[in-house]
């Protein structure tokens, strides 16, 4: 028999709405009362972490549920699903990818309609996930979210609707694997990965969208000696407006380390074009471009890799690919 630990953090999947239609945490989550489905094939384990809707969820939070994921490694569990919510699930369940090795399968899952809602989704998308966490081959794919029949890589997937069922989706590669009638089947793995075990987070680590016009204000407003990184959104293929340069240019010079992605939502950053705030000139300038992530996996990686104490040369290393 598998043994599954389940871990609630909070969420919309805890949640249930009121007469209004809107939705809050109560006093209970709706899961304790979750009746194991598995029964003979699979024992659960229930642990309620915290209780906090996902916006209220901050890389602290984050590194206390690796801890604990981290113990139960050596509790004799066979896998770990982590229910949270849906708005900034995809940060943690990278931030985990990121810090906790890969032989213990982690699955992370959710819910976008509450558990008294017509339709809620939260106890199927629960039921999939524990199926997908005490599948073996589950194993050695990094951390995993699960959600509506979908299994993707915390690597790629982002949310892409506000309330759609069918929001999370990988851009570019698509899910690894799909949950079938008849158990859970994977198309693809990971082609390496990194661990990179943090024991604390640091702050002030930032995110930034370029936009047509932009100028220095927000990169000098930023410009202090407590930033530790500052991850940008460019333009197109890795660019920035020209009137942004002198304000990046100091970022860099007090040796804060500054990452590039695109705004765009499929396509990597490149040093491809060689103009006023191109890619090549803001490449020549020590700008770390990073290839395959968005804006906030960037950042949590970068917050990690500065967490870490990594080297300027290992940082820019291990922030330039999400293929590690």
């Amino acid at each position: 028999m598998k043994k599954i630990l389940v871990l609630h953090t909070g969420g919309t999947i805890a949640m249930s709405a009121d007469a209004a239609g809107n939705m809050a945490p109560g006093a209970q989550n709706p899961l304790d009362s979750y009746e194991n489905p598995f029964s003979g094939e699979v024992q659960l384990e229930t642990e309620d972490v915290f209780n906090l809707p996902s916006p209220h969820i901050t890389p602290a939070r984050m590194l206390q549920l690796k801890q604990r994921i981290a113990k139960a490694a050596s509790e004799g569990v066979d896998g770990v699903v982590v229910t949270h919510g849906t708005d900034t699930l995809e940060e943690t369940a990278y931030f985990l990818d990121l810090t906790l090795p890969n032989d213990l399968p982690v699955v992370v899952t959710g819910a976008m309609r509450s558990a008294n809602e017509i339709g809620s989704d939260g106890l199927h998308n629960l039921e999939t996930a524990i199926q997908t966490a005490s599948t073996p081959d589950a194993a050695d794919k990094g951390v995993l979210v699960v959600m509506n029949d979908e299994i993707h890589s915390a690597r790629y997937v982002t949310k892409t609707h506000t309330t759609n069922v069918a929001t999370f989706r990988t851009p570019t590669f698509g899910p690894i694997g799909l949950v079938a009638k008849h158990g859970i089947v994977f198309f693809e793995s990971l082609l390496r990965s990194t661990v990179c075990p943090i024991r604390t987070v640091v702050d002030n680590v930032f995110l930034i969208k370029a936009y047509a016009g932009m100028g220095p204000e927000l990169f000098e407003a930023i410009a202090q000696p407590t930033t530790n990184g500052v991850v940008i959104e460019a333009l197109g293929a890795g660019n920035l407006p020209p009137a942004t340069l002198p304000a990046v240019q100091k970022l860099l010079d007090q040796g804060i380390p500054v990452v590039l992605v695109s705004r765009c939502f499929n396509g990597i950053a490149q040093d491809v074009y060689d103009y006023e705030g191109g890619g090549v000139q803001l490449k020549q300038m020590g700008v770390i471009f990073c290839q395959g992530l968005n804006g906030q996996k960037a950042r949590i990686k970068l917050l990690v890799g500065v967490s870490a104490g990594m080297s300027a040369d290992e940082l820019a290393r291990f922030v330039a690919t999400a293929n590690s």
